[in-house]
């Protein structure tokens, strides 16, 4: 039992190490994106349906922080253990430059946009069968629609 227990601390560990190594980068140094404005947000928000206007981005920002350890956020993010998600929203699905997606999700065939991307985060293995990602998922709507909205101002030049 012991070994086990030790045996599952290494694994944790080496996929924690996996998820935080540095981000590969194709060597162009990007200037970091400021913040968006208070204003500038609402005007990404305004691009997205109804549902996600309201959205708490507070609440985005801390359970979006599951997300940031296999994934990278801004400009010229390399790809991590997930691909870099700036630009995200009107991406085809699969597309990222500099990431090996499985072959299920190259074929999925969506441009990701507010709905696709909740429904995603809700169970990435009941909507790609094969992908790699090991996320299980976000049962809270309410959280979903919360990451999803922060996702979007945050991947979003304004």
């Amino acid at each position: 039992m012991r070994a086990q227990a030790s045996a599952l601390i290494l694994i944790a560990a080496l996929w924690l190490a996996a998820c935080e190594k540095s981000p590969s980068s194709s060597g162009a140094a990007t200037a970091p994106v400021p913040p968006p404005t208070t204003a500038q947000q609402k005007a990404i928000l305004a691009t997205l349906p109804a549902a996600y206007q309201n959205a708490d981005l507070e609440n985005g920002e801390a359970k979006i922080a599951v997300c940031k350890s296999c994934h990278t956020l801004g400009p010229g993010g390399g790809a991590m253990v997930g691909p870099n998600l700036w630009g995200v929203f009107g991406r085809k699905a699969g597309s990222a430059p500099g990431f090996s997606y499985s072959e299920g999700l190259k074929a999925y065939g969506v441009v990701w946009d507010a709905p696709t991307i909740d429904h995603w985060i809700a169970g990435p293995r009941a909507v790609v069968a094969g992908t790699r990602m090991t996320y299980a998922g976000m049962e809270s709507a309410t959280d979903r629609r919360d990451v999803v909205a922060y996702l979007k101002v945050v991947t979003t030049a304004p």
